[in-house]
């Protein structure tokens, strides 16, 4: 019966994130059909600027889930105040990093594409596209960290109910904008941005004005933003902190992954961005349980179960080996259907390279998401992990990956190989903290 309960508990959590993460994806490989259908050099903009973005999207990943950890434990303690106190924090550093990323966006795009890529073609389209979103960068961090506030308590399924209307929204926006078609302008790689704005605008709406104005469950409201939440700051910036840190330099670490590819060229990067969703595509199941591990092992922890949460912690990291292999397979099956796809033909041989080196590094990013993203995060391990993200990725990625590609010109599938063998080191690295049982932190409140 515990069995049965543990995975049923798992399962109400990681079937709606992996749905989301369905919904995300097909947004994504919508976007890039419809981007790629206008040329390379559309492509390759959209894909190195949203490489910026997603610095800032790592962050406030972070920042939610580094709030989540938190939120979980004190709902497994049923400590209602100090659950609103952590919300409020979040919501606070939400807004300044929001303020901050909306401000570079909008006053240094051409600053921004020229640290990737010095074609002025590709250039000249990611400042177009850059300008249009920077003005999402505050709606799309409240969503993301109320988002995982929500998954913290046992409810995901509103977050997804947002992107299921959000999909909708962007891909109609996309199409019409994009193309202009039904009488508007066709507006190109600036329509896409102005599609994606659109729909994160509805994702606010639904998910930061659902919680602050009717939510009954949490009970916060927009006045609990102002309390006092002293007491609490010391443990915040122990717990939660180092996860925004960690996230954030793991942007920027992607982000000089992408400069690296970059100076190899426009090929390349377009072949990338062509295999971006089928990576999407074959972790979905990964994340999702990575995702649910994190809250199911900090519920357990906050009831006092310390037993049950190690022996849960040993089933998501044999889930994540199972995951990973499941994973592979996928690539195998789909990389053909999905190249096909793309109206690039002179990068389907990168990005079939490409492919096969994805399929290597997924075999071990099962465990490794699972440990990072999920099981060793609900334990509060969160500045090991730390630690371990950034050293791993600035040590060996980037550093390796550069000489393979920019200075030895070795072939697509050695030097993505190299870009991601942080992947491989951190999942035997994880699994031996795992052992340790040196994972699991106090979380007081």
């Amino acid at each position: 019966m515990k069995n049965q309960q543990f995975y049923v508990k798992t399962a109400r959590l990681a079937v709606p994130i992996m749905m989301q993460n369905m919904i995300t994806i097909g947004v994504n490989m919508a976007d890039n059909i419809m981007v790629g259908s206008l040329g390379e050099n559309a492509l390759s903009a959209v894909a190195l600027a949203n490489q910026f973005i997603n610095i800032y999207q790592f962050s406030c990943m972070g920042l939610g889930q580094g709030a989540s950890i938190m939120t979980s434990r004190f709902w497994g303690m049923k400590n209602e105040k100090a659950l609103k106190q952590t919300i409020a924090i979040t919501t606070r550093i939400c807004l300044v990093l929001g303020i901050l990323f909306t401000v570079i966006t909008w006053c240094f795009p051409e600053i921004i594409m020229k640290i990737f890529i010095s074609e002025p073609a590709v250039i000249s389209q990611g400042v177009s596209y850059l300008k249009v979103l920077s003005v999402s960068c505050l709606l799309m961090g409240l969503s993301l960290a109320y988002s995982n506030v929500y998954r913290s308590v046992g409810n995901a399924k509103w977050p997804l109910f947002s992107s299921i209307g959000a999909f909708f929204l962007n891909i109609g926006c996309n199409y019409i904008f994009i193309f202009g078609k039904f009488g508007a302008p066709e507006l190109g790689v600036t329509g896409a941005a102005l599609g994606t704005l659109i729909a994160r605008i509805f994702e606010f709406v639904f998910i930061c004005m659902y919680l602050i104005f009717f939510d009954k469950k949490i009970g916060f409201r927009i006045h609990d933003i102002f309390m006092k939440c002293q007491n609490l700051m010391k443990e915040y910036v122990q717990i939660s902190i180092p996860v925004v840190i960690s996230d954030t330099l793991y942007g920027f670490g992607n982000s000089a992954v992408s400069m690296v590819m970059g100076r190899i060229g426009s090929q390349f990067v377009s072949a990338n961005s062509i295999t971006l969703v089928t990576q999407q595509l074959s972790t979905v199941f990964i994340q999702g349980a990575a995702q649910s591990s994190s809250v199911v092992v900090g519920n357990t922890l906050g009831e006092g179960n310390v037993a049950r949460a190690k022996e849960e912690a040993e089933r998501f990291m044999k889930m994540g080996i199972i995951l990973g292999a499941l994973s592979t397979i996928i690539i195998i099956l789909i990389s053909d259907p999905v190249i096909s796809c793309y109206n690039t033909p002179e990068t389907a041989v990168i990005a079939k390279e490409l492919m096969y080196s994805i399929g290597i590094i997924m075999l071990f990013r099962g465990v490794n998401s699972m440990m990072t993203k999920g099981v060793l995060r609900g334990g509060g391990d969160t500045r090991f992990l730390m630690v371990a993200d950034i050293l791993f990725l600035w040590v060996a990625s980037v550093p390796l990956g550069y000489l393979a590609g920019v200075v030895l010109h070795w072939p697509a599938f050695w030097t993505y190989f190299f870009l991601k063998i942080d992947e491989i080191i951190k999942c035997f690295w994880c699994i031996w903290r795992l052992k340790s049982g040196k994972w699991i932190k106090k979380i007081s409140g």
